[in-house]
């Protein structure tokens, strides 16, 4: 290679390329401008910049790109620039890289966020639910590089819904500090969270909260034969007496499978994935629910899901409780309200523990020593509860019996 032109009587040189040169010179080799900097033509005939210097004592070289991407004035002002830093004990391996490094704008920070935690989703439909919540915020401010949003970019985009769907609206903050967190990490952004404060300039919201419209217990016998007279698919309505019966999530029950099921012990196992909570959860059977489930496998066709849709291997659709409640005259219910009626109807209808109620729906229990002390999932004592429940759901309409489980 050549090294002719990297010295002159013995001294380094000093801008001793110029740009006519730079375009002229052809033979490979290794031409010095000074500084550190030269120019490296290799056999093929292609051009490009490199600096030699010595970073925390040893000896390197920092490619600067391509001739016909960077100048002779640009290679010098880049040269000066990494030699500085190397002479105050910096890096300039890692200016250079920050240099070359491209900052994202919110809309893609959100997307590459989102992508780094689906495996942690319950579900897809939780995953789709997250990036979709952040809609009008990217809308108004998803154009701007993370390291420019500010604050007030935010308050701006969060005010228009932000009293208008509380719930949605503090979970996009919360999203919002997750994205920027994120990018402090990655080092896109310096300095603090944008997010952080806001919740205190933003207008209080108000204590209550929206809940899932109830059906009234003493009317669920009466449902649950409307139910069943309806003109509701046959799956349909064996799937919701079924969520009704074991006071189920819709997800959870139209992802059942039959592989969840032990007849013999009478038990449905929800596993974790699917839970909220993200534990295991037990269904004790009842006869009626053991009763629906061998309904239901007689008019499957052989797939894994208990309550198939149209095609044998899909469940049903989420919508499906939904739509049925509105052709059947409830359209103000919903299929999870059955939950509060069920816990309703544990309260006033019966002497169970409200640790056996509130283990009946799969809830953590909010009180830590109770928590501590509480061992066991009460499976023995909520199969009482549930075949209790069972029988006044599935009672005629005109009884009117109080319970005691």
């Amino acid at each position: 290679m050549n090294e002719g032109a990297s010295f002159s009587n013995g001294r380094h040189p000093h801008k001793k390329l110029t740009a006519r040169s730079v375009a002229a010179l052809s033979e490979s080799g290794r031409y010095a401008d000074g500084g550190g900097l030269y120019l490296l033509v290799a056999p093929s005939g292609s051009k490009s910049w490199v600096l030699r210097t010595v970073v925390h004592g040893k000896r390197c070289d920092i490619g600067l790109g391509g001739v016909g991407l960077v100048t002779l004035a640009e290679a010098r002002e880049h040269a000066h620039a990494l030699r500085k830093s190397a002479r105050a004990g910096g890096d300039p391996l890692a200016l250079r890289r920050d240099q070359r490094r491209t900052v994202p704008t919110l809309a893609e920070a959100a997307a590459q966020v989102h992508g780094s935690l689906s495996s942690g989703f319950r579900n897809d439909k939780h995953r789709k639910q997250w990036i979709r919540s952040l809609t009008d915020v990217l809308k108004s401010a998803g154009g701007k590089r993370v390291d420019v949003v500010s604050s007030s970019d935010l308050m701006a985009a969060l005010m228009p819904n932000w009293l208008k769907k509380p719930e949605t609206s503090r979970r996009v903050l919360q999203r919002l500090r997750v994205i920027f967190d994120w990018c402090k990490a990655q080092g896109f952004r310096a300095g603090d969270n944008p997010t952080d404060g806001l919740s205190k300039v933003l207008p209080k919201h108000r204590e209550t909260r929206d809940h899932h419209a109830a059906l009234p217990y003493q009317r669920l016998p009466a449902f649950v034969n409307e139910l069943r007279t309806s003109e509701a698919g046959e799956i349909v309505k064996l799937a919701f007496e079924f969520l009704i019966l074991c006071a189920s999530r819709t997800s959870e029950v139209l992802l059942a499978q039959w592989s969840e099921i032990d007849t013999d012990a009478k038990c449905w196992a929800i596993p974790a994935s699917r839970m909220k909570s993200g534990v295991e959860h037990r269904v004790p059977l009842s006869p009626r629910c053991l009763k629906l489930l061998e309904v239901s496998r007689g008019l499957s066709d052989g797939g894994s899901f208990i309550f198939p849709g149209r095609q044998p291997k899909k469940p049903l659709s989420n919508m499906v409780f939904l739509m049925t409640l509105r052709r059947i005259g409830h359209p103000g219910l919903t299929a999870h309200g059955f939950r509060s009626t069920f816990r309703d109807w544990a309260a006033e209808k019966t002497n169970q523990p409200r640790a056996v109620c509130e283990a009946a729906l799969a809830h953590a229990l909010k009180d830590k020593t109770e928590a501590a002390y509480n061992r066991t999932d009460l499976f023995e004592r909520r199969r009482e509860l549930m075949g209790a429940w069972a029988r006044f759901a599935t009672s005629k309409p005109a009884d009117v019996v109080v319970l005691r489980a």
